[in-house]
């Protein structure tokens, strides 16, 4: 219970609240259509991951930059993040993620903002298959997290950014059509 008294946890409980409301914020941002036509899923898949790689890079100095929830839950079950911390840092990205679509709704005028960036499953796909793929790129994007936070690189979680960003743009292009 010590680390709840440090300035350094609430310094990086408050940087995941930020940068969860930031990804939200320009993720969601990029996938409204503001002109006609199809989405671009490209832009949306893109946006979500240069997002994360700028974030990461941001804020790896001073909480890891987890700023996905997955990525926090598999520190935590991978002995590399406390259980107060990883509570704290849980409730900082939903609260921020919240905000950050809250954000959006509030600067974005109603004809643009339809679903507010929320992607459904192709007609054609159940929700069983839904969600046999979420789970498989999500695990491709916490096993990339996972080896690029590894000490043993070179110990600077800002080095990660890159490698995380195209992980997460990689999974969109593929579970968003």
């Amino acid at each position: 219970m010590r680390e709840l008294r440090s300035s350094s946890f609430w310094r990086a409980v408050l940087a995941e609240f930020l940068g969860s409301l930031l990804y939200a914020l320009l993720g969601l941002g990029a996938s409204l259509r503001w002109a006609p036509g199809p989405p671009s899923v490209l832009g949306a898949a893109l946006a979500f991951g240069l997002a994360q790689a700028t974030l990461v890079q941001a804020l790896g100095p001073v909480s890891g930059g987890h700023v996905n929830p997955a990525i926090t839950l598999a520190l935590l079950l991978a002995s590399q993040l406390s259980l107060p911390r990883a509570l704290g840092y849980l409730l900082a990205q939903l609260l921020g993620a919240l905000a950050g679509a809250g954000v959006l709704y509030g600067l974005t005028p109603a004809p643009v903002r339809g679903t507010l960036g929320l992607s459904a499953l192709h007609p054609g796909v159940g929700p069983g298959q839904g969600t046999v793929v979420e789970l498989l790129l999500t695990a491709q994007f916490v096993l990339c997290a996972l080896a690029s936070f590894d000490d043993r690189h070179d110990g600077r979680p800002a080095s990660a950014a890159l490698p995380i960003g195209f992980s997460l743009a990689l999974g969109h292009l593929f579970g968003v059509k």
